[in-house]
């Protein structure tokens, strides 16, 4: 037994705003689509997307004790955050930048090299959500 591979979902309150986002600023394209759920691929890339847009929540007498009952809160949208390994990240990074979605900490000065052995910079949903673009450092490089 074998595990394969990892397929973020991430929540979005709406499906419709979310596909569109990821297919003309982040270059995916869609494979399946529908009111609650969307696959998205770009190269080797797959992400998903649910709808979190259960506002239920907002009436609830009792939210302080019980805040998840549906999975589907709105307030979950933009809480996610995926990685995904990359090539050609400093091409990347100017695409992302020119898309102007790069996150608002983002100094502008490229991908940044971290102490766990990447380099790497982070992209920011409309839902809020966190997409970490990294490639492995390579010793001597």
């Amino acid at each position: 037994m074998s595990l394969l591979r990892v397929v973020p979902a991430l929540p979005v309150e709406r499906i419709v705003v979310g596909v569109e986002f990821y297919c003309t600023r982040l270059g995916f394209t869609v494979v399946a689509s529908d009111d609650g759920f969307a696959k998205l691929v770009r190269e080797g890339a797959e992400v998903h997307l649910w709808a979190a847009f259960d506002d239920d929540w907002r009436a609830r007498s009792d939210f302080v004790s019980m805040p998840i009952c549906s999975g589907a809160e709105s307030f979950l949208a933009g809480t996610a955050s995926c990685r995904i390994e990359t090539d050609g990240l400093d091409e990347l990074y100017r695409e992302m930048a020119a898309a102007q979605v790069l996150h608002p900490g983002d100094a502008g000065v490229g991908p940044t090299d971290t102490e766990w052995g990447t380099r790497e910079f982070a992209v920011v949903d409309l839902a809020g959500n966190l997409l970490t673009f990294f490639s492995p450092v390579v010793d001597g490089a």
